[in-house]
């Protein structure tokens, strides 16, 4: 039973983690020189279109076949709005702490793209379309759903499930880069720890909520302000200042 299960959670992770790079190099089939000439969010919002769409058509057969529910209907109202409410004051108060940090240690990092426009409005626009209804998509209603099947219990009076916790280290898992040739690694320990985080609460509303719906909203909100809060800290305090 242990093993079957593991192989399971193992080929799930590989899934996971396997689309979104097949839509990477979907993505890298068209060229975006014309629409965004500094690569700050065509290939990006390309990519994401992609994988959510290649999800969306197995959660769709899944749905069919096995009568699986994955919370595309708003669920518990009551419930999802809290968790989005409580959601947006940590984060608002975790921004302000965050930004105070690297301005006071110097280690703020600067867009590697000019803020024109264009790729400033492409940017939010991507963050607040695609990433969080994307991402969401495919790591709390797909992944969680499917591991709730196979793995039951959890933490704090089960109030963190395991299939959360597990989806949350997949999805931490996806923020490390892969090159094959030669094959490297390459991660931020900082962007595991948060992007796992993350992962918790989204999956933690998903969960309460019925609804894939709230982590969507608190996906995109988080990468907005994060974004925008960025944006305004690159004018206030441009390079050599």
């Amino acid at each position: 039973m242990f093993f079957s299960r593991a192989i399971k959670i193992v080929g799930l992770a590989l899934l996971l983690l396997g689309v979104p790079r097949l839509a990477g190099l979907l993505a890298d089939r068209f060229d975006y020189s014309r629409i965004d000439p500094d690569g700050a969010f065509a290939w990006i919002s390309v990519h994401h279109i992609v994988q959510a769409l290649i999800f969306l058509a197995i959660m769709i057969f899944a749905a069919r076949r096995w009568g699986l529910h994955f919370g595309f209907g708003w669920g518990n109202r009551v419930v999802g709005w809290k968790w989005v409410r409580i959601f947006a004051l940590i984060f608002a108060a975790y921004v302000v702490v965050s930004l105070l940090l690297v301005m006071a240690t110097g280690t703020f990092q600067y867009f590697p793209y000019p803020l024109t426009a264009r790729n400033i409005t492409g940017q939010l626009g991507f963050q607040l379309l695609l990433s969080g209804p994307s991402e969401e998509l495919i790591f709390r209603a797909f992944a969680i759903t499917l591991l709730g099947l196979w793995i039951k219990g959890g933490l704090f009076r089960g109030t963190l499930s395991h299939a959360t916790i597990i989806a949350a280290v997949i999805f931490a898992l996806a923020h490390v880069g892969v090159s094959f040739a030669p094959f490297a690694l390459s991660y931020h320990p900082f962007q595991l720890v948060y992007a796992f985080a993350l992962g918790l609460a989204y999956g933690a509303c998903y969960e309460q909520s019925k609804s894939m719906i709230y982590p969507m909203i608190m996906h995109s909100m988080s990468n907005v302000v994060a974004v925008g809060v960025s944006i305004l800290a690159s004018y206030w305090f441009p390079p050599g200042s």
